[in-house]
């Protein structure tokens, strides 16, 4: 009897008082600070202030935070354990007290990532540690006028910033730089990706374009946790002060972006991207089809009859909070974005290039039949398929109502 009443006694305290089991424990997400002017010339300024938001978001989908600063004297005294990774986004820094602090932290196993103009110099041997032993390019000699797309030639795959990289791709627009010293022959340096013969002629300007040559892009320094990588000049329209170009505009730079952060903060790697889905409502058995295979900001997304092709495939990826965006197979960059960030029932659908905007987030909720539904995050309203059948007829978003016009299978 007191046998059973102690094992009675050991059902209800576990049913009151569970045991908790711990999770396994997670790699602690690592620093980056960022350090900036944003005083000079319109294209750097266009640059960092799309570089700091756009950072911001890749460190809360990837693991990492992010801190930028104008303030290059906390360089004097930073550690690796406060700060895991270092990236230069527009300058250097110019202060003995800053520059000697910045060495000490890469001596010490700190990362570093740096954009375009944080290795511009025509006087390498005013810092030579930093141009010639570090970076090891020595001075500015020349650019590409105006800025453009280059076709990248990957030198190796097999670092882990390359990992996910093709052998050649277009990169996001920028103005390129070459340098007086022949980074082949340093063997301190790996050369990531150069420019692609097939770029040439690089640049409009025919007295600032360069026709042939060796020109390295990206690479890191062995001795080292660093990487630069020559982009992050956007294209103006200076009159009017006005950026037509982005430097995230490329999906597989961004890759070698993110990817090059992780190695740095010893952040791991990213998770395997989802695959490519089409998207069938189950009311009408069309798909969801970019109109006229569109690449443009506003293409109409639209129900089509399902024919295979890239036009309708789609992919969710993880943003936060149980949120994704639905990227676009034909420029992963873009997204499905509610139109005008508009609350309203029939709010239509379109392509736009994604800058985190909740009206470009969804909650795929997946039923027992296989069939999803998709809820914008900025009002809480569902995808929904036209009350036409018709091809051509553009999505919308609806008050959420259990019907098959907003279930959806991803296959």
């Amino acid at each position: 009897m007191a046998r059973k009443l102690l094992a009675l006694l050991a059902i209800l305290a576990a049913t009151l008082f569970p045991v908790t089991v711990s999770a396994p424990a997670q790699a602690a997400p690592f620093k980056v600070l960022a350090f900036y002017n944003g005083t000079w010339d319109a294209a750097h300024i266009a640059f960092v202030n799309e570089a700091n938001p756009w950072l911001t978001r890749a460190g809360q989908e990837n693991g990492f935070t992010y801190e930028a600063t104008k303030d290059w004297n906390r360089l004097s005294t930073l550690t690796p354990a406060q700060a895991q990774v270092v990236v230069f986004l527009d300058d250097a820094p110019t202060g003995a007290s800053a520059r000697a602090g910045f060495q000490r932290y890469m001596e010490a196993g700190g990362g570093f990532f740096g954009f375009h103009v944080s290795a511009f110099t025509q006087n390498a041997n005013e810092w030579s540690w930093y141009h010639n032993t570090f970076l090891g390019k020595g001075n500015f000699v020349s650019n590409t006028w105006g800025p453009t797309t280059a076709v990248l030639k990957v030198e190796t795959r097999t670092h882990p910033s390359t990992v996910r990289l093709p052998e050649k791709f277009t990169s996001a627009v920028s103005e390129w730089y070459s340098w007086s010293r022949d980074l082949r022959t340093n063997p301190d340096i790996q050369i990531l990706a150069s420019v692609d013969p097939s770029s040439f002629p690089l640049g409009t300007d025919p007295n600032q374009q360069w026709r042939s040559g060796y020109y390295p892009i990206m690479w890191s320094n062995k001795n080292f946790k660093m990487v630069y990588a020559n982009f992050g000049h956007n294209a103006m329209d200076y009159p009017n002060n006005r950026p037509t170009s982005s430097t995230f505009a490329s999906p597989t730079q961004n890759n070698f972006l993110i990817d090059s952060l992780l190695w740095l903060g010893g952040g791991g790697t990213p998770q395997p991207q989802p695959d490519w889905k089409t998207v069938v409502n189950k009311g009408n058995g069309k798909c969801v089809d970019a109109r006229a295979a569109g690449l443009d900001n506003g293409t109409v997304i639209q129900q089509y009859a399902c024919n295979s092709t890239t036009a309708q495939n789609f992919r969710a990826v993880a943003t936060s909070d149980g949120y994704s965006r639905l990227e676009y197979r034909n420029d992963p960059s873009k997204a499905l974005d509610v139109s005008n960030v508009s609350t309203a029932d029939g709010a239509g659908i379109h392509l736009w290039t994604y800058g985190g905007g909740t009206n470009q987030q969804w909650r795929v909720t997946t039923g027992a039949d296989g069939y999803s539904t998709l809820t914008a995050r900025h009002s809480g309203k569902c995808l929904s398929a036209p009350a036409s059948a018709a091809d051509g007829v553009q999505l919308i978003q609806a008050t959420c109502d259990g019907s098959a016009a907003q279930a959806f299978r991803l296959s």
